[in-house]
Protein backbone atom coordinates (compact mmCIF):
# COMPACT_ATOMS: atom_id res chain seq x y z
CA UNK A 1 0.00 0.00 0.00
CA UNK A 2 1.08 3.45 -0.80
CA UNK A 3 1.76 5.73 2.39
CA UNK A 4 -0.59 7.78 2.25
CA UNK A 5 -2.95 5.64 1.32
CA UNK A 6 -2.12 3.90 4.94
CA UNK A 7 -1.85 6.59 7.20
CA UNK A 8 -5.53 8.05 6.02
CA UNK A 9 -6.83 4.93 7.05
CA UNK A 10 -5.15 4.91 10.20
CA UNK A 11 -6.73 8.51 10.66
CA UNK A 12 -10.18 6.96 9.73
CA UNK A 13 -9.41 4.18 12.41
CA UNK A 14 -8.61 6.66 14.83
CA UNK A 15 -12.24 7.83 14.68
CA UNK A 16 -11.31 11.03 13.81
CA UNK A 17 -13.07 11.15 10.38
CA UNK A 18 -16.05 8.21 8.90
CA UNK A 19 -14.60 5.97 6.31
CA UNK A 20 -16.74 8.55 3.81
CA UNK A 21 -14.29 11.06 4.63
CA UNK A 22 -11.21 9.01 2.57
CA UNK A 23 -10.79 10.86 0.07
CA UNK A 24 -11.10 14.16 1.49
CA UNK A 25 -8.53 13.06 4.15
CA UNK A 26 -5.99 11.66 1.36
CA UNK A 27 -6.11 15.17 0.16
CA UNK A 28 -5.48 16.67 3.04
CA UNK A 29 -2.57 14.71 3.73
CA UNK A 30 -1.17 15.23 -0.26
CA UNK A 31 -1.40 19.43 0.94
CA UNK A 32 0.61 18.57 3.50
CA UNK A 33 3.16 15.95 1.96
CA UNK A 34 2.91 16.72 -1.84
CA UNK A 35 1.37 14.33 -4.40
CA UNK A 36 4.23 12.36 -4.86
CA UNK A 37 3.91 9.22 -3.15
CA UNK A 38 5.70 5.87 -1.84
CA UNK A 39 5.41 2.44 -1.01
CA UNK A 40 4.96 1.90 3.21
CA UNK A 41 8.20 0.74 4.78
CA UNK A 42 8.88 -0.67 7.90
CA UNK A 43 8.63 3.13 9.75
CA UNK A 44 5.52 4.78 11.10
CA UNK A 45 3.76 5.83 8.55
CA UNK A 46 4.19 9.72 9.85
CA UNK A 47 7.81 10.25 9.63
CA UNK A 48 7.93 8.17 6.40
CA UNK A 49 5.61 11.04 5.55
CA UNK A 50 7.85 13.96 6.74
CA UNK A 51 10.38 11.90 4.66
CA UNK A 52 8.34 12.18 1.89
CA UNK A 53 7.25 15.71 2.68
CA UNK A 54 11.12 16.81 2.35
CA UNK A 55 12.12 14.96 -0.86
CA UNK A 56 8.93 16.90 -2.34
CA UNK A 57 10.29 20.20 -1.33
CA UNK A 58 7.21 20.65 0.56
CA UNK A 59 9.19 21.36 3.87
CA UNK A 60 13.04 22.08 4.19
CA UNK A 61 15.06 19.60 5.73
CA UNK A 62 14.86 20.75 9.80
CA UNK A 63 14.22 20.08 13.03
CA UNK A 64 11.80 22.34 13.56
CA UNK A 65 9.69 21.84 9.74
CA UNK A 66 9.98 18.04 10.89
CA UNK A 67 8.12 18.48 14.19
CA UNK A 68 5.92 21.21 12.69
CA UNK A 69 4.32 18.59 9.79
CA UNK A 70 4.72 15.40 12.15
CA UNK A 71 2.48 17.27 14.79
CA UNK A 72 -0.03 18.56 12.30
CA UNK A 73 -0.31 14.99 10.39
CA UNK A 74 -1.04 13.43 14.16
CA UNK A 75 -4.02 16.36 14.26
CA UNK A 76 -5.97 15.03 11.84
CA UNK A 77 -5.62 11.38 13.76
CA UNK A 78 -7.55 13.29 16.86
CA UNK A 79 -10.40 14.44 17.67
CA UNK A 80 -11.54 18.09 17.89
CA UNK A 81 -10.84 20.15 21.64
CA UNK A 82 -14.61 19.92 21.75
CA UNK A 83 -15.51 16.38 20.98
CA UNK A 84 -11.95 15.34 22.69
CA UNK A 85 -13.82 17.00 26.13
CA UNK A 86 -17.39 15.34 25.16
CA UNK A 87 -15.51 12.34 25.26
CA UNK A 88 -13.16 12.69 28.45
CA UNK A 89 -16.68 14.15 30.37
CA UNK A 90 -18.67 11.39 29.53
CA UNK A 91 -15.77 8.56 30.71
CA UNK A 92 -15.54 10.89 34.14
CA UNK A 93 -19.31 9.60 34.61
CA UNK A 94 -17.89 6.55 35.11
CA UNK A 95 -14.77 6.85 36.65
CA UNK A 96 -11.44 9.38 36.65
CA UNK A 97 -9.78 6.68 36.13
CA UNK A 98 -11.26 5.37 33.41
CA UNK A 99 -10.98 9.27 31.59
CA UNK A 100 -7.55 9.51 32.08
CA UNK A 101 -6.70 6.43 31.02
CA UNK A 102 -8.38 7.28 27.72
CA UNK A 103 -7.01 10.72 27.48
CA UNK A 104 -3.40 9.73 28.17
CA UNK A 105 -3.83 6.45 25.39
CA UNK A 106 -4.95 9.59 22.74
CA UNK A 107 -1.89 11.80 23.26
CA UNK A 108 0.37 8.83 23.31
CA UNK A 109 -1.27 7.47 20.14
CA UNK A 110 -1.37 10.92 18.56
CA UNK A 111 2.04 11.30 19.06
CA UNK A 112 1.80 14.50 21.68
CA UNK A 113 3.10 12.13 24.41
CA UNK A 114 7.01 11.27 22.46
CA UNK A 115 6.95 7.74 24.07
CA UNK A 116 9.72 7.21 21.64
CA UNK A 117 11.45 9.51 22.78
CA UNK A 118 11.03 9.40 26.41
CA UNK A 119 12.05 5.90 25.86
CA UNK A 120 15.53 6.89 25.64
CA UNK A 121 15.88 8.51 29.26
CA UNK A 122 18.47 6.78 31.77
CA UNK A 123 16.17 5.71 34.30
CA UNK A 124 16.91 3.62 37.43
CA UNK A 125 16.48 3.95 41.30
CA UNK A 126 18.48 2.96 44.86
CA UNK A 127 18.99 3.82 48.39
CA UNK A 128 21.58 6.01 49.63
CA UNK A 129 23.98 5.14 52.75
CA UNK A 130 21.61 7.65 54.78
CA UNK A 131 19.06 5.20 53.71
CA UNK A 132 16.77 7.55 51.55
CA UNK A 133 14.96 6.17 48.67
CA UNK A 134 15.70 8.36 45.37
CA UNK A 135 15.31 7.78 41.40
CA UNK A 136 17.89 9.16 38.63
CA UNK A 137 16.81 9.91 35.62
CA UNK A 138 19.31 11.15 33.08
CA UNK A 139 17.15 13.34 30.15
CA UNK A 140 17.62 12.31 27.27
CA UNK A 141 14.29 12.82 25.24
CA UNK A 142 13.90 16.23 24.25
CA UNK A 143 14.89 17.29 21.31
CA UNK A 144 18.44 19.04 20.12
CA UNK A 145 17.66 23.03 19.85
CA UNK A 146 17.43 23.91 16.24
CA UNK A 147 19.95 26.45 15.19
CA UNK A 148 17.00 28.19 13.17
CA UNK A 149 14.97 28.47 16.91
CA UNK A 150 17.30 29.58 18.45
CA UNK A 151 18.55 32.28 15.94
CA UNK A 152 14.45 33.45 15.80
CA UNK A 153 13.64 33.56 19.00
CA UNK A 154 16.91 35.79 19.62
CA UNK A 155 15.35 38.10 16.70
CA UNK A 156 11.90 38.10 18.06
CA UNK A 157 11.18 41.55 19.22
CA UNK A 158 6.75 42.12 20.48
CA UNK A 159 4.49 40.49 22.17
CA UNK A 160 4.87 37.07 21.41
CA UNK A 161 1.65 34.65 20.72
CA UNK A 162 0.91 32.65 22.75
CA UNK A 163 2.35 34.34 26.05
CA UNK A 164 3.84 31.35 26.99
CA UNK A 165 4.22 27.30 26.33
CA UNK A 166 1.63 26.87 29.33
CA UNK A 167 -1.00 29.06 27.49
CA UNK A 168 -4.20 27.57 26.60
CA UNK A 169 -3.80 29.38 23.08
CA UNK A 170 -1.02 26.64 22.83
CA UNK A 171 -4.31 24.54 21.59
CA UNK A 172 -3.74 23.88 17.87
CA UNK A 173 -0.75 26.04 17.54
CA UNK A 174 1.43 25.41 14.28
CA UNK A 175 4.43 26.49 15.88
CA UNK A 176 7.80 27.44 13.64
CA UNK A 177 11.06 28.39 14.49
CA UNK A 178 11.57 29.54 17.99
CA UNK A 179 7.84 28.60 18.83
CA UNK A 180 6.34 25.18 19.69
CA UNK A 181 4.51 22.84 17.37
CA UNK A 182 1.04 22.47 19.35
CA UNK A 183 -1.31 21.45 16.56
CA UNK A 184 -1.69 17.81 18.28
CA UNK A 185 -2.29 19.47 21.80
CA UNK A 186 -5.88 18.58 23.58
CA UNK A 187 -6.55 20.85 26.81
CA UNK A 188 -9.48 19.21 29.22
CA UNK A 189 -11.26 22.36 30.44
CA UNK A 190 -12.65 22.21 33.72
CA UNK A 191 -13.37 24.31 36.49
CA UNK A 192 -10.98 24.22 39.87
CA UNK A 193 -12.45 26.28 42.81
CA UNK A 194 -14.37 28.34 40.80
CA UNK A 195 -11.96 29.08 37.97
CA UNK A 196 -11.55 28.26 34.83
CA UNK A 197 -8.54 25.94 34.26
CA UNK A 198 -6.92 23.23 31.64
CA UNK A 199 -5.64 19.44 32.18
CA UNK A 200 -2.77 18.32 29.80
CA UNK A 201 -0.09 15.43 29.37
CA UNK A 202 3.38 16.83 29.33
CA UNK A 203 4.40 15.37 25.61
CA UNK A 204 8.19 14.76 27.12
CA UNK A 205 6.89 13.44 30.22
CA UNK A 206 9.35 12.91 33.28
CA UNK A 207 7.14 9.97 34.86
CA UNK A 208 4.28 8.23 34.18
CA UNK A 209 1.12 9.92 33.11
CA UNK A 210 2.78 13.00 33.84
CA UNK A 211 0.35 15.70 33.73
CA UNK A 212 -0.30 19.81 33.59
CA UNK A 213 -2.97 21.68 35.38
CA UNK A 214 -3.11 25.17 34.22
CA UNK A 215 -4.83 28.46 34.77
CA UNK A 216 -6.06 29.25 31.50
CA UNK A 217 -5.35 32.82 32.07
CA UNK A 218 -1.75 33.94 31.86
CA UNK A 219 -1.20 35.10 35.36
CA UNK A 220 2.07 34.53 37.60
CA UNK A 221 2.66 31.53 39.99
CA UNK A 222 1.77 32.37 43.14
CA UNK A 223 1.38 29.98 46.80
CA UNK A 224 -0.78 30.15 49.38
CA UNK A 225 -4.17 29.43 51.12
CA UNK A 226 -6.08 29.00 47.14
CA UNK A 227 -3.01 27.01 46.09
CA UNK A 228 -3.83 24.82 48.92
CA UNK A 229 -7.74 24.46 47.77
CA UNK A 230 -7.21 23.58 44.25
CA UNK A 231 -4.79 21.23 45.13
CA UNK A 232 -8.04 19.07 47.56
CA UNK A 233 -10.42 20.02 44.57
CA UNK A 234 -7.80 18.62 41.87
CA UNK A 235 -7.40 15.35 44.30
CA UNK A 236 -11.11 15.34 44.78
CA UNK A 237 -11.68 14.76 40.76
CA UNK A 238 -8.27 12.76 40.27
CA UNK A 239 -8.12 11.15 43.51
CA UNK A 240 -5.72 8.05 41.38
CA UNK A 241 -2.95 10.99 40.75
CA UNK A 242 -0.46 13.02 42.69
CA UNK A 243 -0.98 16.88 42.63
CA UNK A 244 1.88 19.82 43.35
CA UNK A 245 3.28 23.21 42.75
CA UNK A 246 6.58 23.69 42.04
CA UNK A 247 7.53 27.29 44.36
CA UNK A 248 6.75 30.66 43.47
CA UNK A 249 9.93 32.37 43.84
CA UNK A 250 13.16 32.31 41.34
CA UNK A 251 15.91 29.51 42.39
CA UNK A 252 13.36 27.15 44.57
CA UNK A 253 10.91 27.53 41.89
CA UNK A 254 10.04 26.08 38.66
CA UNK A 255 11.14 27.40 34.98
CA UNK A 256 7.75 28.53 34.16
CA UNK A 257 7.02 31.20 37.05
CA UNK A 258 5.02 33.58 35.20
CA UNK A 259 2.23 31.45 34.07
CA UNK A 260 0.26 29.26 37.02
CA UNK A 261 0.27 25.58 36.67
CA UNK A 262 0.63 22.37 38.88
CA UNK A 263 2.43 19.18 37.41
CA UNK A 264 0.48 15.80 39.04
CA UNK A 265 0.28 12.27 37.63
CA UNK A 266 0.45 8.45 38.30
CA UNK A 267 3.76 7.95 40.02
CA UNK A 268 4.36 7.11 43.51
CA UNK A 269 7.71 9.39 44.47
CA UNK A 270 10.56 7.98 47.11
CA UNK A 271 9.42 11.32 49.23
CA UNK A 272 6.03 10.11 49.30
CA UNK A 273 7.08 6.82 50.79
CA UNK A 274 9.06 8.44 53.32
CA UNK A 275 8.15 7.92 57.28
CA UNK A 276 7.47 10.58 59.69
CA UNK A 277 10.43 10.90 61.78
CA UNK A 278 9.15 13.33 64.68
CA UNK A 279 5.45 13.97 65.04
CA UNK A 280 4.54 18.06 65.96
CA UNK A 281 1.15 18.14 67.69
CA UNK A 282 -0.97 20.78 67.44
CA UNK A 283 -3.94 21.48 69.72
CA UNK A 284 -6.31 23.21 68.10
CA UNK A 285 -5.86 20.73 65.23
CA UNK A 286 -6.72 17.39 66.82
CA UNK A 287 -7.74 15.70 63.42
CA UNK A 288 -4.95 17.01 61.56
CA UNK A 289 -1.69 13.89 61.95
CA UNK A 290 1.90 16.54 61.51
CA UNK A 291 5.26 15.53 61.33
CA UNK A 292 8.78 16.09 60.16
CA UNK A 293 9.39 13.87 57.24
CA UNK A 294 12.89 11.70 56.75
CA UNK A 295 13.89 13.21 53.81
CA UNK A 296 17.19 15.16 53.26
CA UNK A 297 15.05 18.43 52.14
CA UNK A 298 12.59 19.48 54.79
CA UNK A 299 9.40 18.58 54.83
CA UNK A 300 6.53 18.82 57.09
CA UNK A 301 3.53 16.15 56.32
CA UNK A 302 -0.22 16.92 57.19
CA UNK A 303 -2.82 13.77 56.82
CA UNK A 304 -6.10 14.22 57.52
CA UNK A 305 -9.32 13.17 56.30
CA UNK A 306 -10.86 16.48 56.94
CA UNK A 307 -9.37 18.83 53.69
CA UNK A 308 -11.01 22.16 55.20
CA UNK A 309 -8.52 22.08 58.89
CA UNK A 310 -5.75 20.37 56.76
CA UNK A 311 -5.96 23.54 54.28
CA UNK A 312 -6.43 26.01 57.49
CA UNK A 313 -3.58 24.29 59.36
CA UNK A 314 -1.40 24.34 56.05
CA UNK A 315 -2.23 28.02 55.06
CA UNK A 316 -1.10 29.16 58.65
CA UNK A 317 2.11 26.83 58.14
CA UNK A 318 3.03 28.56 55.17
CA UNK A 319 2.53 31.87 56.42
CA UNK A 320 4.23 31.70 59.25
CA UNK A 321 7.61 30.31 57.38
CA UNK A 322 7.28 33.22 55.31
CA UNK A 323 7.90 35.51 57.89
CA UNK A 324 10.27 33.15 59.66
CA UNK A 325 14.08 33.66 60.45
CA UNK A 326 16.65 32.01 62.11
CA UNK A 327 20.13 33.62 61.99
CA UNK A 328 22.28 31.02 62.94
CA UNK A 329 21.14 28.63 60.14
CA UNK A 330 21.16 31.65 57.58
CA UNK A 331 17.63 31.85 57.13
CA UNK A 332 16.28 35.12 56.39
CA UNK A 333 12.43 35.94 55.22
CA UNK A 334 12.94 38.88 53.75
CA UNK A 335 15.51 40.85 52.07
CA UNK A 336 14.46 44.38 51.89
CA UNK A 337 11.27 44.51 50.27
CA UNK A 338 12.03 41.09 48.36
CA UNK A 339 10.23 37.64 50.08
CA UNK A 340 12.39 34.79 49.97
CA UNK A 341 10.12 32.16 51.72
CA UNK A 342 7.80 29.93 50.06
CA UNK A 343 7.19 26.31 49.90
CA UNK A 344 6.83 23.42 47.54
CA UNK A 345 3.08 22.10 48.30
CA UNK A 346 2.71 18.64 46.94
CA UNK A 347 -0.35 16.41 48.05
CA UNK A 348 -1.73 12.86 47.11
CA UNK A 349 -4.58 10.43 48.75
CA UNK A 350 -4.27 7.34 50.73
CA UNK A 351 -7.72 6.26 50.54
CA UNK A 352 -9.69 8.69 52.26
CA UNK A 353 -7.07 11.02 53.72
CA UNK A 354 -5.45 13.98 52.14
CA UNK A 355 -1.67 13.85 52.67
CA UNK A 356 0.18 17.37 52.02
CA UNK A 357 3.72 17.51 51.56
CA UNK A 358 4.98 21.42 52.44
CA UNK A 359 8.88 21.57 51.73
CA UNK A 360 10.07 24.41 53.17
CA UNK A 361 12.52 26.48 51.08
CA UNK A 362 14.81 30.00 51.12
CA UNK A 363 16.15 31.32 47.84
CA UNK A 364 18.59 33.58 49.61
CA UNK A 365 21.89 34.08 48.09
CA UNK A 366 25.03 34.78 49.66
CA UNK A 367 29.37 35.66 48.21
CA UNK A 368 29.87 32.10 49.53
CA UNK A 369 26.83 30.47 47.41
CA UNK A 370 25.89 33.03 44.86
CA UNK A 371 23.34 30.54 42.82
CA UNK A 372 21.27 30.07 46.09
CA UNK A 373 22.28 28.88 49.90
CA UNK A 374 19.90 26.21 50.01
CA UNK A 375 21.11 25.38 46.43
CA UNK A 376 23.43 22.59 44.67
CA UNK A 377 26.81 23.38 45.90
CA UNK A 378 29.51 23.94 43.63
CA UNK A 379 31.68 20.57 44.16
CA UNK A 380 28.16 18.88 42.47
CA UNK A 381 27.96 21.11 39.83
CA UNK A 382 30.33 18.41 37.53
CA UNK A 383 26.07 16.14 38.22
CA UNK A 384 23.54 18.90 39.00
CA UNK A 385 23.71 22.69 38.84
CA UNK A 386 20.01 23.52 37.91
CA UNK A 387 17.62 24.65 40.64
CA UNK A 388 15.73 21.63 42.54
CA UNK A 389 12.22 21.58 40.99
CA UNK A 390 8.97 19.74 42.48
CA UNK A 391 9.85 16.22 40.64
CA UNK A 392 13.24 16.67 42.20
CA UNK A 393 12.16 17.52 45.79
CA UNK A 394 10.39 14.26 45.63
CA UNK A 395 13.63 12.20 44.78
CA UNK A 396 13.25 11.80 41.47
CA UNK A 397 16.62 13.38 39.87
CA UNK A 398 16.38 14.90 36.14
CA UNK A 399 19.95 15.04 35.34
CA UNK A 400 21.27 17.13 31.77
CA UNK A 401 21.80 14.89 28.63
CA UNK A 402 25.15 15.61 28.64
CA UNK A 403 26.23 12.92 31.42
CA UNK A 404 25.23 10.19 29.23
CA UNK A 405 28.70 10.55 27.33
CA UNK A 406 30.64 11.92 30.26
CA UNK A 407 29.56 9.54 32.58
CA UNK A 408 31.13 6.55 29.92
CA UNK A 409 34.26 8.35 30.40
CA UNK A 410 33.83 7.97 33.71
CA UNK A 411 33.32 4.41 33.24
CA UNK A 412 36.74 3.89 31.27
CA UNK A 413 38.92 5.74 33.96
CA UNK A 414 37.21 3.81 36.74
CA UNK A 415 38.55 0.40 34.85
CA UNK A 416 41.65 1.86 33.89
CA UNK A 417 40.69 2.33 29.85
CA UNK A 418 41.90 4.73 27.75
CA UNK A 419 39.58 7.96 28.55
CA UNK A 420 38.65 11.55 27.74
CA UNK A 421 36.82 12.37 31.04
CA UNK A 422 36.07 15.64 31.49
CA UNK A 423 38.41 17.21 34.48
CA UNK A 424 35.25 18.05 36.49
CA UNK A 425 34.49 14.94 37.27
CA UNK A 426 37.82 13.72 38.23
CA UNK A 427 37.88 14.58 42.30
CA UNK A 428 34.67 12.78 42.38
CA UNK A 429 36.12 9.50 39.94
CA UNK A 430 39.25 9.17 41.65
CA UNK A 431 37.51 8.96 45.11
CA UNK A 432 35.07 6.39 43.75
CA UNK A 433 37.94 4.86 42.70
CA UNK A 434 39.99 4.71 46.40
CA UNK A 435 36.91 3.29 48.13
CA UNK A 436 35.98 -0.20 45.52
CA UNK A 437 37.57 -2.76 43.98
CA UNK A 438 36.12 -2.02 40.69
CA UNK A 439 35.69 -4.70 38.25
CA UNK A 440 33.70 -4.66 34.70
CA UNK A 441 31.20 -6.88 36.15
CA UNK A 442 30.19 -4.22 39.09
CA UNK A 443 31.29 -0.83 37.58
CA UNK A 444 27.76 -0.20 36.74
CA UNK A 445 26.12 -0.87 39.53
CA UNK A 446 29.11 1.11 41.66
CA UNK A 447 28.82 4.29 39.16
CA UNK A 448 24.92 4.49 39.69
CA UNK A 449 25.24 4.20 43.31
CA UNK A 450 27.68 7.24 43.32
CA UNK A 451 24.99 9.08 41.30
CA UNK A 452 22.54 7.85 44.02
CA UNK A 453 24.91 9.51 46.72
CA UNK A 454 25.55 12.68 45.03
CA UNK A 455 21.74 13.26 44.41
CA UNK A 456 21.21 12.73 48.19
CA UNK A 457 24.52 15.26 48.28
CA UNK A 458 21.94 17.98 46.22
CA UNK A 459 18.77 17.22 48.19
CA UNK A 460 20.67 18.04 51.64
CA UNK A 461 21.79 21.45 50.40
CA UNK A 462 18.72 22.45 49.16
CA UNK A 463 17.22 21.90 52.51
CA UNK A 464 16.69 24.34 55.11
CA UNK A 465 17.33 22.26 58.29
CA UNK A 466 20.12 20.06 57.54
CA UNK A 467 19.68 16.30 59.22
CA UNK A 468 21.95 16.71 61.66
CA UNK A 469 22.28 18.03 65.52
CA UNK A 470 22.44 21.54 64.00
CA UNK A 471 19.49 21.08 61.87
CA UNK A 472 17.41 18.66 64.65
CA UNK A 473 17.94 22.07 66.51
CA UNK A 474 16.57 24.26 64.15
CA UNK A 475 13.81 22.05 63.22
CA UNK A 476 12.42 22.44 67.04
CA UNK A 477 13.33 25.58 67.04
CA UNK A 478 10.82 26.39 64.12
CA UNK A 479 8.55 23.57 65.33
CA UNK A 480 7.95 25.33 69.25
CA UNK A 481 7.34 28.81 67.18
CA UNK A 482 5.32 27.27 65.28
CA UNK A 483 2.84 25.47 67.87
CA UNK A 484 3.00 28.73 70.13
CA UNK A 485 1.60 30.82 67.59
CA UNK A 486 -0.92 28.50 65.77
CA UNK A 487 -2.31 27.18 69.44
CA UNK A 488 -2.34 30.92 70.87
Amino acid sequence: MKVIEKFADEVINSGAYEPLDRVYVINKIRGLVGDHDEEENDKPAAKQLVDLAVKNEKIPDDITSREVLNDQLYDLATPTPSKTNSIFWQKMQKSSEKATDWFYKLCEENNYVKKEAIAKNVVFSGTSSKGHGLEITINLSKPEKDPKAIAAAAHATGKKYPQCALCLENEGYLGGYGKNARSNLRIIRMNIAGRPWGFQYSPYAYFNEHCIFLDQKHIPMVINEQTLINLVEIEKIFPHYFVGSNADLPIVGGSMLAHEHYQGGRHTFPMMKAKIKKEVIFDKYPDVKVGIVDWPMSDLRLISKNSLTLISLGSKIIDFWDRYNDQDRQITAFDGKTRRHTVTPIMHRDGEKFVLDLVLRDNNTSDKYPLGIFHPHSELWHIKKENIGLIEVMGRAILPGRLKKELEEVKKYLLDENNEIAESHLAWAQEIKANHQITSENVDSILQQALVEVFDQVLECAGVFKNNENGEAGWQKFTEALVSEVDR
